[in-house]
């Protein structure tokens, strides 16, 4: 594997949850695996007055209890510690980056780093447009003298209007190679295995169509609340939170052509054109395609939950969604009238994110009885987490006599590969950074598109009180009133277990 040119990991936020708990231990885990440069040094900045040591002192409980690879000895996790610096200033104010420059460039000197900068913006979505452009004041931007690069995290934006005027305003500061808008869920291993699952095999790309595919399901659920962050959970809701971003995006993979090579610029204009395609949801059709639930107490396991409007800072009489269901098409040659169902949500019944594409049936059923004819179309389910793999159904004769036929699986678990390393996903998407390949990272215009889909949903829901918010007891699949999406007889959405396979015999949630 290719090693980064030496540079500079400058974190702003770094007094931050992020930092200690994801950025941190993924550099560690880098650097356990010799992946980092000869020269290379990460400066944490705040506004929370640290020295070095303290700021080591911090990252290394951090690493200690988040890393994947837990340091082997003191000397190895002190060499590494040896790296990180901290500066403390307001991020805010532009007269103190003058100051802050000189440190850098002193840092830049003292660790022989040529220049090289990465800014990550670990704060909150309010500093994402100040800090780039104090940033180019002071010509830290300017690649004339080493590459300058700025990762942003999510929320890109509240809604179109904002994630325009955000990408109009980073372009003034940065080009648009220099800049990486991440998204975890890009750096997960069987995000990516999707692209191998459709392009290296044979048997799956030919039928990856409209003539062989009656329909794709995503589901993206968790078993938890909204728990302390009750205050941006009501900024948010499910929408802005999953929908517009992750699962779009894996809608984005499973839906995209194959692109002529896989790099960066080729895989990320593939994506584009499907968000592109997206058939546009009429505001007056909302609640023909899209249905929104909110948590409400219930009693799980003998233990009490509280209800999403009785969560530490939430509106009593709110209105923010913990679940979405919605029915989308992708208008193109190759998805024309396929429907696309998605839903997330907030406490239901497990914590598991999968695809799953339902091929069509056989044309005549001649192994099935009435009973049994809605179970005889094939399935892939991908696995993006927990129990990591995929699983194919497919029918197979009931022993005995006659020829009753069942569905059975086969699977695949990526924890079979027990000699296999996965990384995490702020590992892999920093060092793709380090390295120049932003392959697994947003590009505006795709942002973009994705928000001019979403946008007339929320209008919709934020002009129109009649649209109802449907209660579902926590602990359950949603609303109900989500399954009149799927308006087919027979057909209804998959209940996934925790564990991948065995999920008709026995089922752990």
């Amino acid at each position: 594997m290719n090693t980064p040119k030496n540079h500079i990991l400058v974190i702003f936020g770094a007094s931050g949850d992020l930092t200690y708990r994801k950025l941190i231990p993924a550099v560690f885990d880098l650097h356990n695996q010799n992946l980092l440069p000869d020269h290379f040094a990460i400066l944490g900045l705040g506004r929370t007055a640290l020295s070095n040591a303290d700021f080591r002192k911090k990252m290394k409980d951090g690493i200690e209890q988040f890393a994947l690879n837990k340091p082997s000895n003191e000397a190895e996790l002190n060499a590494f510690l040896d790296k990180l610096f901290y500066y403390s200033f307001n991020t805010k104010a532009a007269d103190e980056y003058a100051a802050f420059k000189n440190h850098l460039w002193e840092l830049n000197q003292q660790c022989q780093t040529e220049g090289n900068f990465i800014y990550y913006l670990a704060t909150p979505p309010s500093m994402y447009e100040i800090i780039p452009a104090h940033l180019a004041e002071q010509g830290l931007g300017d690649e004339s003298n080493g590459f300058k690069r700025l990762i942003v995290e999510k929320p890109f934006g509240y809604d179109l209007g904002t994630a325009q005027k955000l990408n109009g305003h980073l372009l003034k500061h940065f080009k648009e190679e220099q800049i990486y808008r991440i998204d975890h869920y890009l750096g997960k291993e069987t995000v990516q295995n999707l692209l191998v699952t459709r392009f290296s095999n044979g048997i799956f790309e030919p039928l990856w169509n409209r003539n062989y595919i009656h329909h794709v399901e995503i589901t993206s659920s968790e078993n938890i609340g909204v728990g302390n962050r009750g205050g941006y959970y009501e900024g948010s809701g499910a929408m802005r939170d999953m929908v517009q971003n992750h699962l779009l995006l894996l809608a984005g993979l499973v839906a995209m052509e194959p692109p002529a090579l896989i790099d960066s610029t080729s895989i990320r204009n593939e994506i584009a054109k499907v968000f592109h395609s997206l058939r546009p949801i009429k505001e007056e059709d909302v609640p023909k395609y899209v249905i929104r639930g909110q948590y409400t107490a219930s009693n799980i396991r003998g233990k009490q939950m509280k209800g999403y409007r009785e969560e530490t800072g939430v509106d009593p009489k709110s209105r923010t969604e913990t679940f979405v269901a919605m029915k989308l098409f992708i208008d193109n040659w190759r998805w024309a009238d396929v429907p696309f169902y998605i839903r997330t949500g907030k406490m239901l019944p497990t914590r598991v994110t999968e695809i799953v594409i339902h091929f069509k049936p056989t044309p005549h059923h001649l192994f099935a009885d009435d009973e049994t004819i809605s179970k005889q179309s094939n399935q892939l389910v991908i696995r993006i987490q927990p129990d990591e793999g995929l699983l194919l159904k497919f029918g197979m004769k009931v022993p005995g006599a006659g020829f009753k036929a069942q569905n059975v699986n086969m699977d695949f678990h990526y924890s079979n590969l027990n000699e296999t390393y996965l990384p995490s996903a702020y590992e892999r998407l920093l060092l793709d950074c380090m390295l120049g390949d932003s392959t697994l990272y947003h590009r505006g215009d795709a942002v973009e598109a994705a928000w001019k889909f979403v946008d007339p949903i929320l209008k919709a829901w934020e002009k129109d009180c009649c649209i109802k918010v449907h209660g579902y007891p926590a602990g359950t699949w949603g609303p109900d009133v989500s399954d009149d999406l799927i308006d087919e007889p027979d057909i209804t959405w998959r209940y996934p277990c925790k564990n991948l396979s065995d999920d008709g015999n026995y089922c752990e949630l």
